[in-house]
């Protein structure tokens, strides 16, 4: 039986860092990370609120209509 020892969510990321910076030396490894942004806002909020007038009936009948739109034939 062998032991599984867990990094932390932290050692990992100071892992990546650490190899990150190594390869790619420290200049590269920040503009590797101005390429990421955590946004903004609520998703789950915002997604309630774009789908508020989506019904199960709904988006059958628009999947149907896109399969006719494109001819796509049923299986």
């Amino acid at each position: 039986m062998s032991i599984v020892n867990y990094k932390t969510d932290y050692e990992i990321q100071q892992t990546a860092f650490d190899v990150l910076h190594k390869q790619l030396g420290i200049s590269n490894l920040i503009r590797f990370m101005q390429q990421y942004d955590k946004g903004y806002g609520n998703y789950t909020v915002d997604r309630d609120e774009w789908q508020k007038n989506y019904t199960v009936d709904s988006l059958f009948a628009e999947i149907e209509a896109n399969k006719t739109k494109h001819d796509i034939k049923k299986t």
